[in-house]
């Protein structure tokens, strides 16, 4: 009887299962009959039957049926990119390859070359083995823009991957949520961004705020809850009389109140050292509209702009204009900041209907693998040549990548982050440069011959160095010499992808040339003392000059840093009375390499190979001897942290905002661990604020009297600066926790003439 009620129970379960999946289904099949792409139901029906027998049996960690993955992955596809049948069979499909026995073989048998080509490009992405040196990460995306190089899709179905993954990140351990939060803020947001996808980066960024900083992400939407009303009366007061003049030109339009999202308010409050109180642009207002005729849109922006230029005064130096030059990712609209009648600045997004839907769907919207759309005119070749250019950048680095994974990832985010400026030819033609780029930049993106034999450039006919940063509106001619040839400082005021890019492969170049000849002399050496060169002679010859690397050694050879001798000779053959031999003895150590011994005497933490990485370390006063910390960020309880494996199986730890932390969570994710404070004060920690003000008579007893008498604090050190009566200063102290810090620092905002009050990292 047991038995009966158990399969009944089995039954009921996998009927409700069917069920819920059968309900997904359905509402990405409703989501596509809603497009307007040609109708291949049938093929997509097929593609989920495939997949859903495929992955039969198998679950995700929040316990839910595996297919409902791809199902929400192609749902994202369909409805949120408006791709057609070939994106959402290949998303149904996306993880066939990588967990089944199917290949890719079998998926071109059935649904043909192309969805077996971008179905081929995601399994590249995710799969791959690689050594504990190596980041993962970083060859997995470079993969990611090779392959997106062929057919864009992989890399749109790879975000909407991403997407799902971080709205059901819940279900995973705390060191996997962060290594999967600090990739996607590192590289898929930006990506995100650069490829025009407005609505799925915010939601990114927030997502991963939320994982990362849950308690700030909580404090900021709490208060965005709080002042909704005020919001809302502010936005009713001020689009009023924009509503009665619009009526009155007889515009189709909509208004809409954007609020800057939790992570960009944080973001900003970091950065600019400032309260949530004192971010005045959380409220702006977008007006979209539909055009009369769609030749005409970018006149009518510029009507609507002249017509609420005279309800409200315009800030003369915060109108942006993205009509007539689109951003690099297809970005258009007008943007333009009115000061309201309650006296706030608000910005105000003028753009066509057709503008709005590129802006939050992206390349997307209007790409050249349309499927079956009804309006190919709408298509803009401007923003497809200029998502050619970008991929061919990217795809320019990629032909000689940089030897460390970290390194890649940074060059290649050069290139996702940058604002655009647009400078001009001395022919007149339009370039559009990342924001603080060089005229050495600017050389190397015209042709990279141009780059390595340029010697000056003429900005506005006016000479200037290759040094020099280029504004929007240059024109800028490059001058050159046949003589000149690409120099190792270059790279220290180059400042895109492809310039850097190219200046590491040329210089690279060379030292490999000067490495063989290193080498060679090695040789020569060598065979001339009747010894043979092995990596063993290699090793013992590096570990005497305090090198690391054979390559920098032959390199230092060829360049005649190093000359070989008696010294050399004598340590080979085991001379253990000359000079050098002391360092080959382990007891005889010295300098730096003593000092890297010493931490394993208080007992650092060893990670072994049972070491459970999902268990938190806690960090109470007995073992906080164990972990190493550096000097990027200088954690203190109360701060969001986290821990990291470092080459050497210690644990380091990090702030989980350390610009540190963030480069290792997105290279070195599978080493990144959960760790929390469980601290009972009763150690000191280092901080130190930093405060800038208005100087006058009687400001150090105010501090010092603030700090030391009402909040009874011991000051270890106060440095005050004072010119033309402005001072700044820093004030070193002890706390236990990070909420002393806080009530320092409001505090420290009471006393008249400060300014301006930050915490240093």
């Amino acid at each position: 009887m047991a038995d009966l009620d158990s399969d009944m129970k089995e039954n009921e379960q996998q009927l409700a299962e069917d069920k819920l999946v059968d309900d997904a289904f359905q509402r990405l099949l409703n989501s596509y009959l809603n497009s307007r792409h040609r109708k291949k139901v049938d093929l997509i029906t097929k593609a989920f039957n495939f997949a859903r027998q495929a992955h039969k049996g198998v679950r995700r960690l929040s316990g839910e049926p595996y297919i409902m993955h791809p199902i929400a992955v192609a749902l994202i596809a369909s409805e949120e990119m408006g791709l057609g049948s070939t994106s959402i069979c290949s998303a149904l499909l996306h993880d066939v390859v990588e967990d089944t026995d199917y290949t890719v073989e079998d998926i071109e048998l059935m649904f043909g070359a192309k969805i077996a080509q971008i179905v081929d490009g995601l399994t590249k992405i995710s799969g791959g083995i690689f050594g504990e040196q190596a980041s993962a990460q970083a060859e997995n995306f470079k993969k990611l823009l090779l392959t997106m190089s062929d057919d864009i899709r992989v890399i749109l179905i790879k975000i909407c991957d991403r997407l799902h993954n971080m709205r059901t990140l819940e279900s995973q351990p705390a060191n996997k949520q962060y290594k999967i939060a600090g990739e996607t803020l590192y590289i898929y947001a930006p990506l995100a961004n650069r490829l025009g996808l407005n609505k799925i980066k915010s939601e990114l960024e927030n997502l991963s705020f939320r994982f990362e900083h849950p308690e700030e992400f909580d404090n900021i939407n709490r208060k965005l809850e709080v002042t909704r009303q005020q919001r809302d009366l502010l936005f009713e007061d001020f689009t009023a009389p924009i509503r009665e003049e619009l009526d009155k030109m007889g515009i189709q339009y909509e208004l809409k109140a954007r609020v800057k999202s939790p992570y960009s308010i944080w973001t900003k409050m970091q950065n600019k050292h400032v309260t949530f109180d004192e971010i005045y642009d959380i409220l702006a207002v977008r007006i979209v509209f539909t055009p009369a005729k769609r030749e005409e849109e970018i006149n009518e922006c510029f009507q609507i702009y002249v017509a609420i230029s005279k309800i409200y005064k315009s800030h003369p130096d915060r109108l942006r204009d993205w009509l007539n030059h689109p951003k690099a990712n297809g970005y258009q609209a007008l943007h333009v900041t009115l000061m309201s009648h309650t006296g706030r600045w608000i910005e105000v997004q003028i753009r066509s209907d057709r503008m709005d839907e590129v802006a939050e769907q992206g390349f997307a919207a209007h790409w050249k693998y349309k499927e079956g759309e009804e309006a190919p005119e709408n298509d803009s070749p401007e923003n497809e040549g200029e998502l050619n250019n970008w991929l061919g950048t990217i795809k320019e680095i990629l032909d000689d990548p940089q030897p460390d994974a970290m390194d890649f990832l940074d060059t290649i985010k050069l290139n996702l982050f940058a604002s655009e400026i647009f400078v001009f030819t001395p022919k007149g033609e339009i370039k559009t440069m990342p924001a603080g780029c060089t005229a050495l930049d600017f050389a190397f993106q015209i042709h990279t011959f141009l780059g390595s034999h340029c010697i000056g450039a003429k900005v506005n006919h006016k000479l200037v160095p290759l040094s020099h940063r280029l504004q929007s509106g240059d024109q800028v001619e490059i001058l050159t010499s046949k003589s000149q040839h690409v120099q190792p400082t270059w790279i220290n005021f180059a400042s895109t992808a492809k310039a850097k890019g190219k200046i590491q492969a040329i210089l690279r170049r060379a030292d490999r040339e000067v490495q063989k000849k290193g080498e060679q002399t090695l040789k020569d050496w060598l065979d001339k003392n009747s010894l043979e060169l092995t990596s063993s002679v290699i090793d013992k010859l590096c570990e005497l000059h305090e090198i690391q690397r054979h390559e920098n050694f032959f390199l230092a050879l060829g360049k005649k840093t190093i000359i070989l001798g008696d010294r050399d000779l004598d340590m080979l053959l085991g001379k253990s009375g000359k000079k050098g031999w002391k360092k080959f003895v382990p007891f005889m150590k010295s300098g730096k390499k003593e000092e890297k011994a010493i931490p394993l005497k208080r007992g650092l933490l060893e990670v072994g190979k049972d070491f459970n990485k999902k268990i938190p370390c806690y960090l109470t006063e007995e073992t906080i001897q164990m972990y190493v910390f550096r000097d990027c960020c200088h954690p203190i309880p109360g701060d969001d942290i986290l821990g990291f494996i470092d080459n050497k199986n210690h644990v380091e730890i990090h702030k989980r905002a350390c610009p540190v932390a963030a480069r290792l969570k997105s290279s070195y994710g599978n080493r990144i661990l959960d760790a929390k404070w469980e601290m009972n004060q009763q150690m000191l920690f280092d901080a130190t604020i930093q405060i800038r003000g208005i100087d006058r008579k009687g400001m150090i007893h105010d501090l010092g009297d603030l700090i030391s008498g009402k909040l009874d604090i011991n000051i270890r050190r106060l440095t005050i600066a004072s010119d033309e009566g402005i001072f700044d200063g820093t004030i070193e102290v002890r706390v236990h926790h990070r909420s002393v810090v806080a009530a320092i620092m409001d505090e420290l905002k009471k006393i008249s003439g400060i300014q301006e009050v930050l915490q240093i990292m």
